[in-house]
């Protein structure tokens, strides 16, 4: 389980890369980058890091399903993934 301190630092990143994304494209499309060096560091999309939405967990994280490996194969073969079974040949 990640600290909850994490958890806030990642949600607070995605909102401060939600509000100046508007301004961020205008800057980079206008070629400004001193104005564009002067907004927040965290307002670049690059600083988000991918994060577990049940555990926090930063490695491991799985794109299509929003969670990580352990908690993908947790939820898998207790069958609360809709259309996921193990494989068996």
């Amino acid at each position: 389980m990640a600290k909850e301190s994490m958890k806030a630092r990642e949600v607070k990143r995605a909102k401060m890369v939600a509000k100046y994304a508007e301004k961020r494209k205008a800057l980079k499309e206008a070629g400004d980058y001193d104005a564009l060096q002067k907004l927040p560091v965290n307002a670049s999309p690059i600083r988000k890091h991918n994060r577990c939405k049940l555990t926090g967990r930063p490695k491991g994280y799985m794109r299509q399903f929003g969670i990580s490996r352990v908690m993908f194969r947790e939820m898998a073969n207790k069958g609360l993934i809709p259309g996921v079974k193990k494989a068996s040949w």
